[in-house]
């Protein structure tokens, strides 16, 4: 086990509205923490008052459907993971009303080595309506928000496959930021089980391993970190990965999630592992003839590859429109079946 250095702090700005945040932050392809975004929120107006004001508050805007929670044992000292032999998790998954998970977390406060528990991603107009309408993120229109309520938690650097804006509302949680790029430093798990929706990273950042795990020492000099109290957001751009360890023992966040990506093309993520299916075991020469052919036609990095064809004669390699992804898309189904 090594201990390493604090990261790099998060680029922070205040006195964001609509047009700065589209025009400027968005722009810029990188995280920046909002101090106070939502500090005028009802709900951590609340949170402010203490953990058992939160609770009332969350239960006083009437939970309508069941919700889903993850628990771990108090050995796992927070850190949602595998088990030892990465055959399963190291946490079990129920449902229930939202009015007893809250208030088994609240019993749990005093406790000097609780269990963790967690409710994570419920959609908020569905599961609290009455909360969605009374507190509003301003610069952000048309995306539904979700909510994210537990202790002392720990969750690995995962990627999200959109852009993200997550406000805190109750506890503090700190978040540790990776780029893109750092994917080869970072160790991630399998695809086909994952606690995160995509793979998480394997290393736990508490206590990073660095002779099992040695290129993370390069994925750390990398990071940024920033530890956000009540009212504070942060947004995070497409694909950076992130680890949050919630720091308090009644904790809450609401996020927003949402991309630009044209809704008539295939998701990316699964055309990834498609990719994985056709080229990953090719002979080595053959492969690489492959990525000569998709930095060229896929990436472009060679400039428009059908930039010396007049615009008629560029069929596939057209202008983007819906005729164009619906061609495409009856072409994929005759070469797939």
């Amino acid at each position: 086990m090594s201990a390493l250095p604090p990261p790099a702090p998060i680029r922070e700005v205040a006195a964001i509205d609509f047009a700065r945040f589209h025009d400027e932050i968005r722009p810029a392809n990188q995280p920046v923490v909002m101090r106070g975004l939502v500090s005028d929120w009802s709900a951590v107006a609340a949170a402010l008052q203490g953990d058992q004001a939160i609770v009332d508050y969350l239960i006083a805007c009437g939970p309508r459907q069941a919700i889903g929670a993850i628990a771990a044992r108090p050995e796992e000292h927070g850190r949602f993971f595998y088990n030892a032999d990465i055959t399963g998790f190291n946490f079990v998954s129920a449902r229930g009303r939202m009015e007893d998970f809250l208030r088994d977390l609240l019993g749990l406060g005093g406790d000097p080595d609780p269990p963790a528990m967690a409710m994570q991603s419920e959609a908020i107009p569905d599961v609290l309506p009455g909360f969605a309408d009374a507190n509003v993120l301003s610069i952000l229109n048309g995306v539904a928000p979700r909510m994210w309520i537990g202790n002392r938690i720990r969750v690995a650097p995962h990627c999200d496959l959109m852009e993200n804006v997550a406000c805190v509302v109750a506890g503090r949680r700190r978040f540790t930021l990776f780029p893109p790029e750092q994917l080869v430093n970072l160790y991630p798990g399998p695809f086909e089980l994952t606690p995160a929706g995509t793979p998480v990273s394997m290393v736990d950042m508490s206590a990073p391993d660095l002779e099992r795990y040695p290129r993370f020492a390069a994925a750390w000099a990398s990071a940024r970190q920033a530890v956000l109290a009540p009212g504070d957001a942060i947004y995070m751009p497409y694909m950076w990965w992130h680890g949050v360890d919630s720091l308090d023992p009644v904790s809450m966040l609401v996020n927003y999630w949402w991309s630009d990506i044209p809704k008539d093309i295939s998701a990316p993520y699964d055309a990834m592992l498609h990719n994985i299916l056709a080229f990953r075991h090719l002979p080595p020469a053959e492969r690489a003839v492959w990525r000569t052919m998709l930095d060229y036609y896929v990436f472009e990095c060679e400039g428009d590859p059908a930039g010396h064809l007049p615009e008629h004669a560029r069929g596939m390699m057209g202008a983007p429109t819906p005729e164009l992804f619906a061609r495409l898309r009856a072409t994929l189904r005759k070469v797939v079946g």
